[in-house]
């Protein structure tokens, strides 16, 4: 038998004792469940019974706390042993995926450290089978290489030599393979897990992370930490894999799943992840899109454009020689703008806060020019709306004194008064009543501001937008912006581009309270807002630390450039931030890669992925019909071959509704909607815009010819539908080619 028989013996018999292992522990608590939800429940029904329920009662209320004790250790019980069941079926199929040897500096024996998603421990003997991923002694996993090596513990710096490095891929509770190497996860591994078909869900690559991914995923010193990645370097899942981290970290800061938030570009998007992070060991965080953010904090009075109705706007108006709409949207959400809105709420301190003296019962309790400097030297660190709420209260309480007297008052005039003799206190009190509430709505028009209306204001006062730019360079088309905002407001729909700025302004008055308790935002696509966002994000989440990744590559109306990231940074103006650049792709083929990179035509540093496969095809035909037919005997031979997932991505909304209805004649395709994410399987039609963040094992872009694509924009656009593409990518069109090709 030669040495690796003899490993391979070995390492088949410690799975099995693995296994056996975490199955006597599965059996253990299934049968224990059942125990323990009857202990529970029981416990619940004695404390009811014995429980005040009534006044009389009170004298049992010491019981009644003994017996809450109770029933939360046993509630605690419950649920620690469903999440252990929870855990150890999920790892029944594949427990670990690595193993290193270390010897701890001044021992003499070496441990056999095996890497899987959770710990697994035998209490009996105090040994621990599997170590968790994101225990601090498997960094060295990821991290080092043979030799030296170390890992910060709890208690300091632990020292040693790492004898061994080994990788495994387990299915079904069965040993497939396993290899040796000094670079951990290399792309040999990665081969193998990527030239296979996409999965259900987006891969968790716990089984893949590089050494510099594993540095981002554990970074805890940072409070900003920005990311640029090119399409296919993983993102995404390298800050899910950052989420699980610091959630399995922060056990001791008592960092929990409702204190990280995750901001997606879309809810398609969203929905797509969201499986991901159970995989992971976590659930329960908080994924949101900014529409949502717009939508839950503004006004109900108003229709808010989407960031999808946005792009469709801007794709379709995009052939017109001056399309105004993309100059605003730029512009609104610069920092120029950012300037102009501080203004315009500095403006309203000095200008628009019209005090008039407050009398009360013939007396002054206040002069105007008395609330007006009380207004502008309050040394209060408060929000303008929490001010004047206060100067409100502060008149109030000046006036609550008097109201006897001046009902007194009210009194002797209905007394004297004709047909009231017999109702003199209630007809009293109902004349107190209206004089309050005609006093409250003279308090009201200087303690209260409504913001949307400060902005329309912005937009509608002669003049008043030149005078808070002074300075500043504005559009070229300024007019027509103001004159299309004024209108649009009017008619109660609010442009995407102004959702950023009204947002800014209730912030900016009222303050927020509604994220205190977030410490962690994960920002995904990045490249997609624009600096008044980040400005509302700052506000939003001013305690919490960010995790940004993006690519410029991907951004679509707008230049994108390493600029944006710079702004970011000015923003959130962190203590301590760190950017870094993952410039290889684990996506696609080399095949793919160098195709799209001729698309985008940058110089911009891209390293691919070594895995082979077709060259990309661009076909053509004579007329729309048999481009159908085309691509429909694609996807036929696509799918025969054992591609799971194709997508037929087409540049707008309206042009994937007429694709999957010609289609459909002739092959089964539908459109992709939020609850196709969880499994993508089968053949969809998508928008380009849409398409983002996701994978394809095979993409086919619809109608590309040089009418549809041959703006910046257009290129953007179809730089995001080709990389999608894991493995095959085909181009269709009729007509002229499109020039970028």
């Amino acid at each position: 038998m030669n040495d690796y028989d003899l490993i391979n013996q070995e390492e088949i018999l410690y799975l099995d004792n693995t296994l056996g292992f975490l199955k006597k522990e599965l059996d253990k608590d299934n049968h224990d469940i059942t125990f323990r939800k009857s202990n529970l429940i029981a416990s619940r029904k004695e404390m009811w019974q014995e429980s005040a329920h009534s006044s009389n009662d009170f004298d049992k209320i010491p019981e009644m706390l003994q017996h809450l004790s109770e029933v939360d250790s046993h509630n605690y019980n419950y649920e620690k042993t469903i999440e252990r069941i929870k855990k150890y079926t999920r790892i029944l199929d594949s427990p670990y995926f690595g193993r290193f040897d270390f010897n701890e500096d001044d021992y003499d024996d070496t441990d056999q450290i095996y890497i899987g998603l959770y710990n697994l421990i035998d209490k009996n003997t105090s040994s621990i089978l599997i170590y968790d991923w994101r225990s601090p002694i498997s960094s060295m996993f990821y991290q080092c290489e043979i030799g030296k090596g170390s890992y910060k513990a709890p208690l300091g710096t632990i020292s040693g030599d790492i004898v061994l490095k080994r990788q495994y891929k387990i299915k079904n509770s069965k040993l497939q393979y396993f290899f040796d190497s000094s670079i951990t996860i290399n792309d040999e591994i990665l081969q193998n897990v990527l030239s296979h078909n996409s999965s259900p869900i987006m891969k968790n690559i716990v089984e893949t992370i590089q050494k510099q991914q594993d540095i981002i995923i554990r970074d805890t010193e940072n409070e900003l930490l920005i990311v640029q990645g090119v399409a296919g370097s993983g993102k995404t899942s390298i800050a899910l894999h950052r989420i699980a981290y610091l959630l399995y970290v922060g056990m001791e800061s008592r960092l929990h799943s409702n204190n990280i938030i995750i901001i997606s570009p879309s809810s398609v998007f969203s929905k797509y992840i969201s499986g991901v992070l159970p995989e992971l060991g976590e659930d329960n965080v908080e994924e949101t899109t900014f529409d949502n953010i717009v939508v839950n904090f503004l006004d109900n009075r108003f229709i808010f454009e989407s960031r999808k109705e946005q792009l469709e706007s801007l794709i379709n108006n995009n052939h017109q020689p001056l399309n105004i709409k993309m100059e605003n949207t730029k512009f609104k959400g610069s920092r120029t703008f950012v300037l102009i809105l501080d203004r315009l709420i500095e403006y309203y301190e000095h200008k628009l806060t019209n005090f008039e003296d407050l009398y009360y019962d013939g007396k002054i309790i206040k002069t105007k020019e008395q609330l007006n400097n009380l207004f502008l030297n309050s040394k209060m660190d408060m929000p303008i709306s929490k001010i004047l709420k206060r100067i409100e209260s502060m008149m109030l309480n000046k006036i609550h004194p008097l109201r006897k007297a001046r009902l007194k008052k009210i009194e002797k005039i209905v007394l004297n008064a004709a047909n009231h003799q017999l109702e003199i206190k209630s007809f009293s009190r109902l004349m107190a009543i209206k004089e309050a509430n005609v006093l409250m709505k003279h308090l009201h028009k200087y303690t209260q501001v409504d913001y949307a209306s400060l902005y329309k204001l912005l937009f509608t006062k002669p003049g008043l937008m030149l005078k808070l730019s002074k300075g500043l360079v504005l559009p070229k088309h300024i007019k027509q912006m103001i004159l299309d905002t004024t209108e649009n407001i009017n008619k109660g729909y609010i442009n995407y581009e102004d959702n950023a700025a009204l947002l800014y302004i209730k912030l900016k008055l009222n303050g927020n309270r509604e994220f205190s308790d977030i410490q962690q935002v994960v920002i995904d696509e990045a490249q997609d807002y624009y600096p008044l966002q980040y400005e509302v994000f700052n506000l939003l989440f001013s305690r919490a630390k960010f995790t940004i990744l993006g690519d410029f590559n991907q951004t679509l109306e707008k230049r994108g450039d390493k600029s944006i990231y710079n702004d970011i940074e000015s923003i959130l103006h962190k203590k301590k931030s760190l950017k870094l650049s993952m410039n290889k792709s684990f996506r696609s083929s080399i095949e793919i890669n160098s195709f799209t990179q001729k698309i985008l035509n940058s110089k911009e540093e891209f390293v691919s992925f070594d895995r082979h496969e077709e060259e990309p095809r661009i076909v053509f035909k004579d007329n729309e019909q048999l481009l159908y037919e085309a691509i429909a005997k694609d996807i036929h031979n696509y799918r025969n071959r054992g591609y799971e997932s194709i997508a037929v991505i087409c540049k707008t909304e309206k042009e994937t509704l007429l694709i999957q209805k010609k289609l459909s004649k002739l092959i089964d395709i539908k459109l992709m909607n939020v609850e196709d994410t969880e499994s993508i399987k089968g053949t969809f039609a998508i928008p380009s815009y849409v398409s983002k963040g996701l994978e394809f094992d095979v993409v086919l872009v619809y109608n590309v010819s040089k009418d549809n694509y041959n703006s910046e924009f257009d290129r953007n656009l179809l730089y995001v539908a080709c990389t999608r593409a894991l493995h095959q990518l085909a181009i269709y069109y009729t007509g002229e080619k499109s020039e970028f090709f």
